[in-house]
């Protein structure tokens, strides 16, 4: 006998609440790199989220917090979803580096793996991702039956079978410059239509 829809999608649910709960544990006592009291940034958001955003690096705002998004960024991306009409609650975002004071090579060969983990807990169905070495990044994950991702701004572009994704400009440093903030939300905008397209829950 087949499990029911909603029993299955629950299994599911507490699986990947437990999965990142456990992820968070490891990540907040993290000694693998020397980042003195810098504290570990975590993901925020649903962990069965349609949508994962992947910013490069750890802003300041976010390691006082230890949460990514928290901040400039994560305030205007909420914004940005808001007028597209897309669900907050559909949303995971997360950092590549997660530690604001870590060598750039040093924190990229160690954060990989918990990346990695996030991504395959979540499964979200599009990934977007915020600049040039936050794709880098995703490129350099050897994620299981993924597709090597062309720098296309503002286009969706296969993944893996069941992802896809959209590359856009680097949040962080489009906020403060308006050519590169009316780029950015020129790809981001793209999103709005992907969610428009989906199938009815």
């Amino acid at each position: 006998m087949s499990m029911p829809e909603d029993n299955l999608y629950d299994k599911h649910l507490t699986r990947a609440i437990s999965e990142i709960n456990e992820l968070c544990r490891e990540l907040t006592h993290c000694e693998s790199c020397a980042h003195g009291r810098a504290v570990p940034v975590i993901g925020s958001g649903h962990p069965l989220a349609d949508i994962f955003l992947i910013k490069f690096r750890t802003l300041p705002s976010e390691s006082s917090e230890g949460v990514a998004f928290y901040g400039r960024s994560g305030e205007a991306v909420m914004k940005g979803c808001q007028k597209l009409g897309i669900d907050s609650l559909i949303l995971y975002g997360t950092d590549v580096i997660k530690c604001a004071n870590v060598p750039e090579e040093e924190a990229l060969q160690r954060c990989a793996p918990y990346l990695m983990r996030e991504l395959m807990i979540v499964q979200p169905k599009l990934v977007v991702i915020m600049g040039e070495r936050a794709l880098a990044a995703i490129n350099s994950l050897e994620f299981p039956l993924a597709q090597t991702l062309e720098p296309k701004i503002g286009e969706i572009q296969p993944f893996t079978p069941t992802m896809e994704a959209l590359v856009t400009p680097e949040i962080d440093n489009s906020l403060s410059d308006q050519r590169r903030k009316t780029e950015f939300w020129k790809a981001f905008r793209v999103l709005g239509d992907w969610y428009e397209s989906l199938p009815p829950y």
